[in-house]
């Protein structure tokens, strides 16, 4: 892995403060439909250069990195919705 990537984030349009993080430029019909179902219609948030020593809101670059790396997309869920992962996990086939 290089160190550094070009992040884009999407916010979903049905679930509140729930974002999803792939490459830059990384067509959204390229991630599992189960996902897209029910992430909804992605929404541009914001681009980033993202370093593996990166510091965000919860989570380090590296986690991030590292699952675009795995999955092609890294979910940030709301804190209160933490619960969900695991749900959403066996949905993608984790």
């Amino acid at each position: 892995m290089s160190d550094y990537q070009f992040i884009s984030v999407y916010r979903s349009t049905r679930k509140a403060d729930t974002y999803v993080f792939v490459r830059r430029g990384q067509a959204w019909d390229e991630l599992p439909e189960e996902f897209r179902h029910l992430f909804g219609q992605p929404v541009h948030a914001m681009d980033l250069l993202l370093k593996p020593e990166r510091q965000l809101a919860r989570v380090t670059g590296r986690d991030v990195l590292d699952a675009i790396a795995d999955k092609d997309f890294y979910l940030q869920l709301p804190e209160e919705h933490e619960n969900f992962v695991p749900e959403f996990g066996r949905q993608l086939g984790d």
